[in-house]
């Protein structure tokens, strides 16, 4: 009896078994978890990208506004500026101060926003200008968008960073040199801090 079919038998089961002790530890599931976190990356730009694109178009309904709205206009174009101009490229989500510089530039454009908006709302003339109620109306859909947005790449950023980090997926990752990746960290200034109403009432 010839023992080349039983060593054959063998040499399928040791591959078989090779193959799915490497699936277990993450060869595949780690690089198709990061892609997963870059896409959902990539989501949070283009969110951020549409609020900077109807700055224009706020521009054109309050430049008939008195002089300080003028001001914090320019100071919205400027963040707006600053903003478009910092990008994080997918291979750098694993560069906390770049993600950090993105995450500033973006927070400080949105709180140049809210100011504008918020000086526009104490003048009842500019809210019959044609446009500016659908332009409000847009620019809070779009904050409702980008937090959405983050709150999906955070997901997958916890899923991926928890796939590198255990075992035996970590195993993977070693071998494919993966590195966690960061969260997008945005906070509203003074969010920790409950509003005094009594002093409002």
């Amino acid at each position: 009896m010839s023992l080349a079919p039983l060593a054959r038998a063998w040499r399928f089961v040791l591959a078989a078994l090779a193959v799915a002790s490497l699936s277990a530890c993450g060869i595949n599931s780690v690089p198709t978890k990061q892609e997963a976190a870059k896409a959902k990356w990539a989501d949070v730009q283009a969110a951020f990208q549409e609020r900077a694109n109807l700055v224009p178009n706020l521009a054109a309904v309050v430049k008939g506004a008195a002089e300080q709205e003028k001001e914090i206009l320019t100071n919205v174009i400027e963040a707006r500026a600053r903003a478009t101009s910092i990008q994080v490229d997918a291979e750098d989500l694993d560069d906390p101060a770049k993600v950090q510089q993105f995450q500033q530039a973006q927070d400080q454009f949105g709180a140049s926003l809210g100011r504008l908006l918020v000086s526009v709302e104490q003048y009842p003339d500019l809210k019959s200008i044609p446009g500016y109620t659908k332009l409000q109306d847009q620019l809070e859909g779009q904050e409702n968008r980008i937090r959405i947005a983050i709150k999906d790449y955070n997901e997958a950023v916890r899923d991926y960073n928890t796939e590198v980090r255990v075992f035996p997926t970590m195993i993977g990752a070693m071998i494919r040199g993966a590195q966690p990746m960061t969260p997008y960290a945005a906070v509203t200034p003074g969010a920790e801090t409950a509003p005094d109403l009594e002093g409002k009432l």
